[in-house]
């Protein structure tokens, strides 16, 4: 945590704060880098030991921390390989809202309505269209839960916080203005609001809508601290879009990693050109790939701090 605030004791003293410091939009010496998706999708050994045992198994241990996400909600979820979070009995009609219990949020709407993940996300659109008030109602019940559990983390140490909107491209601009954005901003505004509360400092949040293309304006004024970016985004455009009030992380297309290392160097050499040296954390457009070679993984980090550090020297 950082030293300011009434943050858990007993964690270390932290010895790189460049990530952070980027998200505030501080000066940094280097561009900070990440990847989502890190060790469970793509380290060999890291795979062969959730083999052993099942997704919720492993989160379970030291407590069954799947229960206070999805399950606290009173709906049964599953783990599926090469699928994903599926729900075996989704929700279909506006009185199955009574089976939640009250304690990423449009994405996990989808998923609890379309019973796993879709293409197209027609039943849980169709909710929008047929049945807004009972998605409202079931948004707002998803919030609600979120809202805590965020909290929780900080409690626990979490240092930032990113927020996914995995599916905001499936909604297009009124959708998304309508059925997400809200939420999204509540999400901000509760979590900042209860942390002043219990007296803790408070940490950068992200916010990361793949697809999302078409609110990036808006996303910039959510209340996020970190706008983060898709492949499909020109960053010099986002740039401009969001202004210099916010931080932007992104985007290099994951596909890229099957590259040489040679051209990886090169790609991330244009990225880190494009957006410059200030208010920017590097990062792939989306999560790696499970077949992605570590090596390569780790060439896109060496390139980014090689190139942002000769950056800054121009």
């Amino acid at each position: 945590m950082e030293a300011n605030g009434l943050g858990p004791q007993g964690f270390p003293e932290l010895k790189n704060d460049t990530f952070l410091r980027a998200a505030w939009g501080e000066e940094t010496d280097y561009t900070p880098v990440w990847c989502m998706r890190q060790a469970g999708r793509y380290l060999p050994e890291f795979r062969e030991t959730r083999a052993a045992q099942d997704f919720f198994s492993t989160c379970r241990s030291p407590e069954a921390c799947c229960e206070l996400t999805l399950q606290a909600l009173g709906m049964e979820v599953t783990m599926v390989p090469g699928k994903g979070p599926s729900f075996p009995e989704p929700l279909r009609e506006e009185q199955d809202l009574e089976r939640l219990r009250d304690p990423e949020v449009w994405t996990l709407m989808t998923y609890m309505v379309e019973g796993g993940g879709s293409s197209t996300m027609a039943q849980a659109k169709r909710w929008l269209y047929q049945r807004p008030q009972a998605s409202h109602q079931l948004l707002r019940i998803l919030t609600d839960a979120l809202v805590p559990y965020l909290v929780g983390q900080v409690v626990a140490g979490a240092q930032a916080l990113q927020l996914f909107e995995s599916h905001a491209g499936h909604l297009g601009p009124q959708l998304f203005n309508k059925f997400a954005l809200p939420y999204i901003r509540d999400v901000a505004k509760q979590v900042k609001a209860r942390l002043r509360e219990a007296g803790l400092a408070p940490v950068p949040m992200i916010i990361f809508a793949k697809d999302g293309h078409f609110a990036l304006e808006e996303l910039a004024q959510a209340g996020y601290e970190v706008v983060g970016l898709d492949w499909t985004v020109a960053p010099k455009k986002a740039r401009e879009c969001v202004g210099k009030t916010v931080t932007l992380q992104g985007n290099l297309d994951p596909c890229a990693l099957y590259a040489s290392e040679e051209e990886i160097g090169q790609l991330v050499k244009q990225m880190l050109d494009d957006f410059g040296p200030h208010r920017y954390i590097a990062n792939l457009g989306h999560g790696l790939y499970p077949d992605m070679d570590p090596e390569h993984v780790g060439a896109f980090v060496d390139a980014v701090h090689k190139h942002s550090r000769l950056l800054r020297q121009n």
